[in-house]
C-alpha cells in the first residue's frame, strides 16, 4: 500500500471553471452628433407582457398608482370644471387617465397622452397613447423637437402623424443624466420575473403531482399487447377518478407512489423573489396585507414609505402644471405619523404612572 501523506494535499484552481458573476457597463443614449436623434420604445411589448403576466407585479404597480392617485385632488373651481369635461377614450375621468398613465410610465418607463384643443386653445380632452407607437425626437441640443406617432394612426390618417412639443403630454419615469427616456421599472427585475415564473411552474408541478401522484407500475411482463392493454384501462380509471380491479398476483403487477414534497427553502425563495416587486416600486407590503413583523414595526414600514408617496404626487402635480397649464394638489395617502406621535406620548406618560406593585405598604415615622 502506497503511503498517504497529507502534505500531498493539492488545492484546486477553479478561476477557468467557475465563472465569476459580473454587471454589464452601460452608457446612458443622449444624443447623438447629428441635427434630430430618435427615441422609441423597443421593448414595450415585453415589458408589457410581464407586466399582465405576473399577478404580484401588476398588482403592486397598479397599487402604487392607485396610493397616489386614488384619494383624489383639490382644485379651484374653474380648473374643475375643465377636469371635469376631460373624457379620454370616452368613458374615462381625468383621474382615470391620470391613473392609466401612472401605471405606463413605470412599466414602460414613458407614458404619452394627446392634447386636445379647439381653435381658440381651450383644453377639451387628454387621450391616452400606446407608448409602442411613439417616437420623441430630440435636436442637437438634447430639446425634445416633436412627437411622432407611427401606427395606430387616427381614422383616415395613413402618413406617421407628428405633434408639436405642447401637443403631447409626456410623463417620464425616474429619468436620469441625458437620458431620452424614463426608466422602466419592469426592466430593473427582468430576471426576477423570470425567476419567478420558473418558481411558480415549479411548484405548480409539483403541487399537481401531490394531488395526482405518479405511480411507477411493474409489470411483470414483456408483451407490449398486454402493457398496452394495461395502459389503457389503468389511464381512463386514473381520468375518471374510478376503482380498477385486477386479479391478486404480486408477481404480475406491483406498484410504487412517487412523492416529491416541497423544499420550505422552495417557498422561502418565492416569497422573496416576490417582495422585490414590492421594494422596487417602492411600496410597504403592509399596504396588501403582507407585512411581517409586530405592529410597531408594521407602522414604521408604512411611515418610512410616505415620502416616497409625497415625492410621485409631487412630480405629477408640476407636470401638469408645466405641461397642461393647471394648477391642482393630489390628496395625500393617510398618514401614520400623528398615531406614531400619540403612541409614542402614551408610552411616556405610561412610564410616568404609579402602578399598585410599585407601593409597598410599610410604617411611616
Amino acid at each position: 500500500m502506497g503511503e498517504l501523506s497529507i502534505t500531498a494535499a493539492t488545492a484546486s484552481n477553479l478561476s477557468n471553471v467557475v465563472t465569476d458573476y459580473s454587471i454589464p457597463e452601460l452608457n446612458t443614449d443622449g444624443v447623438q452628433a447629428q441635427d434630430e436623434t430618435t427615441y422609441q420604445n423597443q421593448n414595450w411589448s415585453k415589458q408589457w407582457g410581464y407586466f399582465n403576466s405576473v399577478a404580484e407585479l401588476k398588482t403592486v404597480i397598479q397599487g402604487k398608482a392607485t396610493w397616489i392617485i386614488g384619494k383624489g385632488y383639490e382644485t379651484d373651481a374653474e380648473t374643475k370644471v375643465i377636469l371635469d369635461h376631460l373624457s379620454g377614450a370616452g368613458l374615462d375621468t381625468f383621474l382615470d387617465i391620470l391613473w392609466n398613465m401612472e401605471v405606463v410610465k413605470r412599466v414602460g418607463g414613458d407614458a404619452y397622452a394627446e392634447i386636445i384643443k379647439d381653435d381658440d386653445g381651450n383644453f377639451l380632452n387628454l387621450k391616452p397613447l400606446d407608448p409602442g407607437s411613439m417616437r420623441v425626437i430630440y435636436s442637437r441640443k438634447g430639446i425634445i423637437k416633436r412627437y411622432e406617432q407611427i401606427n395606430k394612426l387616427p381614422e383616415g390618417k395613413t402618413e406617421v402623424l407628428k405633434f408639436k412639443p405642447n401637443e403631447i403630454f409626456h410623463l417620464c419615469h425616474n429619468r436620469l443624466a441625458d437620458q431620452l427616456h424614463g426608466l422602466s421599472d419592469i426592466d430593473a427585475i427582468a430576471k426576477i420575473v423570470l425567476a419567478d415564473g420558473e418558481s411558480f411552474e415549479d411548484i405548480k408541478k409539483v403541487m399537481h403531482r401531490q394531488a395526482k401522484p405518479m405511480i411507477m407500475f411493474k409489470l411483470g411482463t414483456d408483451d407490449q399487447t398486454k402493457i398496452n392493454a394495461f395502459i389503457a384501462k389503468m389511464d381512463a380509471a386514473t381520468n375518471k377518478g374510478e376503482n380498477i380491479y385486477i386479479p391478486d398476483d404480486e408477481n404480475s403487477v406491483s406498484f410504487e407512489v412517487v412523492q416529491v414534497d416541497v423544499s420550505p427553502h422552495t417557498l422561502a425563495w418565492r416569497n422573496e423573489l416576490r417582495t422585490i416587486f414590492y421594494r422596487v416600486v417602492n411600496m410597504p407590503l403592509v399596504v396588501f396585507g403582507q407585512a411581517g413583523g409586530t405592529e410597531s414595526n408594521s407602522k414604521i414600514e408604512y411611515l418610512c414609505h410616505e415620502q416616497f408617496f409625497k415625492k410621485d404626487q409631487t412630480f405629477l402635480e408640476s407636470q401638469i402644471k408645466n405641461q397642461l397649464g393647471l394648477t391642482l394638489k393630489l390628496i395625500s395617502p393617510v398618514s401614520l405619523l400623528e398615531n406614531l406621535q400619540t403612541d409614542e406620548s402614551k408610552d411616556a406618560n405610561q412610564g410616568m404612572e404609579i402602578q399598585p406593585n410599585d407601593v409597598t405598604a410599610g410604617r411611616g415615622e
